[in-house]
C-alpha cells in the first residue's frame, strides 16, 4: 500500500474510533462516576531484555500496591478505570489487564498478580510508537466514561518501525486525552528529549525520567503519584 493509501486507511479506521467512542459517551449518568481512565502501557521491544522485562513488570505492580499510591487512587471522589497493555512493533499491541473501575485494595492486588505472573507476549520486535499510541485511542472507545483520560507510554527507545507518534495524534482521536511518558535511559542516549518532543501530548501532559530500568519501579511510583493528585484535585474542583 503507498504512503496516501496508508493515510487513508488511518483516517478510516479513526472515525470509526471515534463512531465507537461516542457510544460509549451515551451511557446512563450513573456510569459517569469514574474521575480517570488511566491507561498504562509497557515497551517490550526487542531493546527490553527478559531482566528489564521483569523489573518493569514488578515495579509497575510495586508502584500500584505503594501506599502513596493507594491512597489517592482508592479514596479519591469516585473510583478510578484501570487498564494495561504491552507493546512492541506495528501488529503487537497484548492486553495484560482489560478496563476495570478499581474499587478496592483486592482489585489492584489481583492486578499485580496478574502483572507478576502472565507471559511476556514477545521480545525481538522493533519499537513501533506510532502504532502503541494508536492503539491507545482504540482502548479508549472501550473505557469507562470518566472526567478525565491519561495514557502512560513507558519506553526506552525511539520509534523505528511504521508512522511516528506525530502521525498517530493527528489522525486517531486524541481530543482531551493526555498522553504522559516514562523514559527509561540505557538504551537511547536522548530518550528524555524525545519523549518530551514526540510522546508528551495534551492538556498537563509531562514526562517521568528513570535512569536505568532499576529505577523504573520509583519512577513508575511518582508518575503515579503526580497524576492521581492532579485528577483527585481537578474532580473537586
Amino acid at each position: 500500500m503507498g504512503k496516501h493509501g496508508k493515510h487513508r486507511s488511518l483516517v478510516i479506521r479513526a472515525a470509526a474510533i471515534a463512531g465507537l467512542a461516542s457510544l460509549v459517551t451515551a451511557l446512563p449518568a450513573t456510569a459517569q462516576d469514574c474521575r480517570l481512565a488511566l491507561l498504562l502501557a509497557l515497551d517490550v521491544s526487542a531493546s527490553v531484555d527478559a531482566a528489564e522485562h521483569r523489573l518493569q513488570r514488578d515495579g509497575l505492580a510495586a508502584a500500584l500496591l505503594a501506599p502513596e499510591v493507594q491512597g489517592p487512587l482508592l479514596n479519591g471522589p469516585g473510583p478510578v478505570a484501570l487498564a494495561i497493555y504491552e507493546w512492541s512493533g506495528r501488529f503487537q499491541q497484548d492486553v495484560i489487564s482489560d478496563w476495570q473501575l478499581v474499587t478496592s485494595e483486592a482489585q489492584l492486588r489481583a492486578i499485580a498478580d496478574t502483572l507478576q505472573s502472565a507471559p511476556r507476549s514477545t521480545g525481538d520486535l522493533p519499537t513501533a510508537l506510532g502504532y502503541a499510541i494508536g492503539f491507545a485511542a482504540e482502548m479508549f472507545a472501550s473505557a469507562p466514561p470518566c472526567l478525565f483520560q491519561t495514557v502512560d507510554m513507558a519506553g526506552d527507545g525511539e520509534n523505528n518501525d511504521g508512522f511516528p507518534p506525530a502521525m498517530a495524534y493527528e489522525h486517531f482521536p486524541f481530543a482531551g486525552i493526555t498522553v504522559n511518558g516514562l523514559a527509561i535511559g540505557g538504551a537511547s542516549r536522548d530518550i528524555r528529549a524525545y519523549f518530551e518532543e514526540e510522546i508528551m501530548h495534551g492538556p498537563g501532559a509531562f514526562v517521568e525520567y528513570a535512569a536505568t530500568h532499576d529505577d523504573f519501579a520509583a519512577a513508575m511510583r511518582r508518575k503515579l503519584e503526580r497524576e492521581l493528585g492532579v485528577m483527585a484535585l481537578g474532580a473537586l474542583d
